[in-house]
């Protein structure tokens, strides 16, 4: 996570009670952009205000590196969580999906042509509808591609998408155009497929439900504009 999504240790903060480490805040910094990569306290601290102080550390730590929006995601059924986003200011901007498909799609028509990542990536880039999320934007793709395995490129009769498999799964990390033509070709390498965030007025979100996909988890994503420094 450190190198695919730009954490920054330096930026990043923990929270102590009496010496003991009882919580964290990962924050990602890209530019005039900057990603909360999970907060969390130990279930013995919780409720004592700690999240919001490693909030708003994180939020100054942001802001004295001249970030100009910080991003989060938040899973829905954490209301807490949610309650204290909104305190903090941050702005709801669309809900987000998980979603998880066990590899195996009847009577696959497609099959994926030969193609180079950066041809793939190109591809859906001209196409797309929408911002990506952090963990799956360009700069993310970039980050992976140092990394063992690294993504690979696909293409089908009217589709694109930019994956990696690692451990057993196919993760689809951006796909653009035919959904559908996108899911059957990757299922085609037997094994299970996920997406991370995918917004829900997404097409490819149509596109998994008639493949058989579920939703795993749902998301609010939240933005915080930053003062200029």
């Amino acid at each position: 996570m450190e190198h695919a999504f730009d954490l920054d240790p330096e930026a990043s903060l923990v929270a102590r009670v009496e010496g003991e480490l009882v919580g964290l805040g990962n924050l990602g910094l890209r530019g005039p952009d900057a990603w909360v990569g999970g907060v969390g306290i130990v279930p013995a601290h919780r409720g004592t205000g700690l999240g919001e102080a490693l909030m708003r550390g994180l939020m100054a730590e942001a802001g004295a590196r001249g970030v100009e929006r910080l991003r989060l995601e938040v899973i829905v059924e954490n209301t807490a969580a949610v309650r204290l986003y909104e305190k903090l200011a941050f702005a709801h901007v669309r809900d987000v999906e998980v979603w998880s498909l066990d590899g195996h799609v009847a009577q696959s028509k497609h099959s994926p042509s030969p193609a180079a990542l950066e041809e793939a990536h190109a591809w859906v880039r001209a196409r797309r509808q929408g911002r990506e999320p952090w963990q799956r934007a360009d700069a993310t793709i970039t980050r992976l591609g140092d990394l063992d395995p690294p993504p690979q490129g696909l293409l089908v009769d009217g589709g694109a998408a930019v994956l990696r498999s690692a451990a057993g799964r196919v993760n689809l990390l951006q796909l653009a155009g035919d959904a559908r033509a996108v899911l059957e070709a990757v299922c085609g390498r037997g094994e299970p497929v996920s997406l991370l965030n995918l917004p829900t007025d997404d097409p490819a979100a149509a596109a998994f439900r008639e493949v058989g996909g579920a939703v795993v988890v749902r998301q609010h994503e939240m933005v915080l504009e930053l003062p200029a420094a």
